[in-house]
């Protein structure tokens, strides 16, 4: 099977670190990938990044399969983050768009209900404990395995996240958290700023949406879930890491590449 970085890193209790992915592309998602021996997963953004859901988040699934081996052992985990919102009625197809692109795990923005996690968790998975539907002639063969085999693992291999950023995500943590099928909840700090009534982080949160973030925490762990965070830098990265975030963003795509054109140019510039 192929690698999945993610996994490994959750089922061993080490903290998984990862980028977001906003242009499409495989040479593009590629070069993401090897970037960095420390990098557990690449999260395909086809939210709010300019990445289609189909061919988009495929061809950069394929990238990141073909790139090569990190620090845990394989390449990073492929994951994509739907466009569709938890308050939309097409989460589901996107969800099997996504997943018959061979991704490794899905992010569901905007989750509020535990009704609509439930919803989520069974179209992620097989049945007879989901809904998806079988047929893809792509994510077997992504994932290295023979259609059967596809069959039988990805049920207990695909990771299925949903993100908490809204006002009755937080209200009604605890019980999305509790829903079988949901392994990780994700922090949106920015949307979960703005939904609490809070300016966006400036680069932290505001100490009352950082008391929810706190909340969060606990009640994915509480629940024997996963706890991701999404940070803009390395040094946000560790501090989390510490607080005991699972799954920690480090940067993106188009942040690290403005960051390092910058840096060069003002370093040639100098003495100039």
């Amino acid at each position: 099977m192929t690698s999945h970085s993610l996994l490994k890193a959750f089922q061993s209790g080490k903290t998984a670190f990862g980028a977001g992915l906003t242009l499409q592309g495989y040479f593009h998602a590629r070069t993401v990938a090897q970037s960095s021996p420390h990098l557990s997963w690449v999260m395909i953004d086809c939210e709010h990044g300019l990445v289609s859901l189909n061919p988009g988040a495929a061809e950069s699934v394929s990238g990141i399969i073909a790139s090569k081996v990190n620090v845990q052992g394989g390449h990073p985990s492929a994951l994509v983050r739907i466009p569709a919102t938890g308050d939309s009625d097409s989460t589901s197809w996107q969800i099997k768009n996504a997943l018959d692109a061979g991704a490794h795990g899905v992010l569901v923005p905007m989750v509020s209900t535990p009704e609509k996690a439930e919803e989520i968790a069974a179209f992620s998975r097989f049945p007879p404990i989901g809904k998806r539907g079988l047929g893809s002639p792509f994510a077997h063969g992504t994932w290295g395995l023979s259609n059967m085999e596809y069959l039988q693992e990805a049920n207990n291999n695909v990771l299925v996240m949903v993100q908490i950023e809204t006002k009755g995500g937080v209200q009604n943590v605890e019980k999305i958290a509790a829903v079988d099928g949901i392994d990780a909840l994700f922090i949106g700090p920015y949307d979960l700023s703005i939904s609490l009534g809070y300016p966006p982080p400036s680069p932290d949160p505001h100490p009352d949406v950082e008391q929810v973030i706190q909340r969060i925490l606990k009640a994915a762990h509480s629940a024997g879930k996963k706890c991701a965070m999404f940070c803009t830098s390395g040094s946000q990265a560790a501090k989390r890491a510490k607080e005991g975030f699972d799954m920690i963003n480090v940067t993106s795509d188009t942040e690290s590449m403005s960051e390092a054109i910058s840096a060069h140019l003002e370093a040639a510039v100098k003495d100039v």
